[in-house]
């Protein structure tokens, strides 16, 4: 038995020797070796292979240590996982970084229902604020306070909308595992999302559903109906939105031209030969704010503010027309030949210079002469700290001018337009977040709008009892005079 180990020992050896001297004198790299590996982990992931990754230049050892490389060459990234969650990690990649156009159609048809779960969240910690600050919004929206939704609701109902979208992002993500066509998954997120806002049935919080669905009627069907406080707020919380309505244009374009439900064919198509219709779906937000100027207009005789701030949202009509015709003749040539390019600069400045200016001195009432110790804001203030109306000042101007950052990226070729407007998008809607709670504040202190009730409203923090007094006051006759009499009004 020795001998026979010792022999067979001695075969292994020598097979291994001989295997090793036909590798050597072929002169086979280990790399090959490592390329063998790397084509089994391929197969494993259902051929969604590296192919380039236009902006990385090395290895995903750079962003991840768990990773080893053997191959940095051109744009071409070739890496071998450790362990399962590395595995996530290339799919990850794979599916975003590919010669695919999937994450332009998927970020485009993700977008919009994100932005929808972000407004709540922060609708929510609005709410907070204003009740926790005193301010009163529900009388100033003209809620009921039996039937309206506080912060928990709010932010709860943003949780399950959070978690069904990430659902139907993992559901996209892992379509072939779960045997059912990739583009199923965004269609159904919007249809149940939009089931719950049109439900008829007496569940899920009609009465604050139906008042929201009201609000938003007046709005689309703006200069047709009076303007409350509330129309004219949901309208500007629109024209933040506005990415929202280009995806709905790009989310109808793409199921009905896309041939298959599994691959997305042409990312562009429904940019590239849709110009006009996205163009008129980005002015629809500053045209309800504009129809809704000219309606105050006609109900007050008051050209200031209400045609001024009608000429403030016209501005808007001008930024979208001159960056769809800057698209439009775009030749890929130097910018001097087209004069539209400009234009479309010319009139963001503009248009942004009036909307910010517009915030501080008329929306939220700072910079007041009268502002004594509280410089630079004004003699009233309602939130405890100085330093966030400050932060809120700076915050505004930035954020008011990110299309100049987008322009700056995309026209030097860092950056594509689709990935910085996902990345400015979200942030337009916490600007609206934050300007929502000075533009209350302000609307509850000095009346600026004109929409406040006869009563006054004071600024102490809501308690039950606060709430059992507003519904009385509901209740009665001359409890709160209507804000549709004639009155002078913003």
């Amino acid at each position: 038995m020795t001998f026979a180990k010792l022999g067979t020992s001695n075969f292994r050896k020598k097979s291994n020797s001989i295997k090793n001297n036909i590798l050597r004198k072929k002169n086979v790299p280990a790399r090959k070796m490592q390329e063998i590996k790397l084509a089994f982990i391929h197969e494993k992931l259902h051929d969604v292979g590296y192919r380039k990754v236009g902006l990385f230049r090395c290895c995903v050892a750079t962003v991840r240590p768990g990773f080893s490389c053997f191959s940095c060459e051109e744009d071409k990234l070739e890496v071998h996982p450790n362990n399962d969650y590395d595995n996530i990690i290339i799919t990850l990649v794979s599916i975003f970084h590919s010669n695919r156009d999937d994450w332009r159609i998927v970020t485009r048809l993700y977008r919009g229902p994100f932005l929808i779960i972000e407004f709540l969240f922060l609708w929510g910690i609005n709410i907070y604020g204003w009740r926790s600050s005193g301010v009163n919004h529900v009388l100033i929206f003209e809620m009921d306070p039996r039937n309206h939704l506080s912060e928990q609701h709010i932010i709860e109902m943003a949780a399950v909308f959070g978690v069904i979208w990430s659902l139907s992002v993992l559901a996209f993500l892992y379509s072939a595992e779960l045997s059912i066509p990739a583009y199923i998954s965004p269609l159904a997120l919007v249809i149940i999302m939009g089931c719950f806002v049109i439900n008829p049935t007496k569940t899920f919080r009609h009465e604050a559903r139906f008042w929201a669905i009201k609000v938003m009627g007046k709005v689309l069907l703006a200069p047709f109906f009076y303007v409350s406080f509330a129309d004219f707020w949901v309208a500007d919380q629109l024209n933040s939105l506005i990415t929202l309505f280009t995806d709905m244009q790009y989310f109808l374009c793409f199921y009905f031209t896309n041939p298959s439900w599994s691959v997305g064919v042409d990312a562009n198509y429904c940019v590239a030969n849709y110009i006009g219709i996205r163009a008129f779906m980005a002015c629809l937000p500053p045209w309800f704010r504009f129809a809704q100027c000219l309606r105050r207009y006609r109900d007050t005789k008051e050209a200031f503010p209400h045609i001024v701030n009608a000429a403030k949202y016209a501005t808007s009509f001008f930024v979208v027309a001159f960056s769809a015709l800057n698209k439009i003749y775009d030749t890929g040539s130097d910018y001097g030949e087209n004069v539209f390019f400009y234009l479309w600069i010319t009139a963001s400045l503009i248009s942004s210079c009036y909307a910010y200016t517009w915030d501080i001195k008329l929306d939220w009432g700072l910079f007041d002469a009268k502002a004594g110790d509280n410089k630079f804001l004004r003699e009233e203030i309602v939130y405890s700290s100085t330093w966030f109306y400050y932060f809120a000042i700076v915050e505004d101007f930035i954020l008011r001018f990110g299309w100049a950052f987008l322009i700056s990226m995309t026209e030097m070729g860092f950056a594509l337009e689709n990935s910085m407007v996902t990345f400015l998008a979200p942030l337009e809607v916490f600007r609206r977040f934050t300007w929502n709670f000075f533009r209350l504040e302000n609307e509850h202190l000095n009346n600026c709008g004109k929409f406040r009730a006869v009563r006054d409203i004071s600024v102490a923090p809501l308690d039950t009892s606060d709430q059992t007094l507003i519904v009385r006051m509901m209740d009665e006759e001359d409890g709160v005079t209507n804000r549709r009499k004639r009155k002078k009004c913003r």
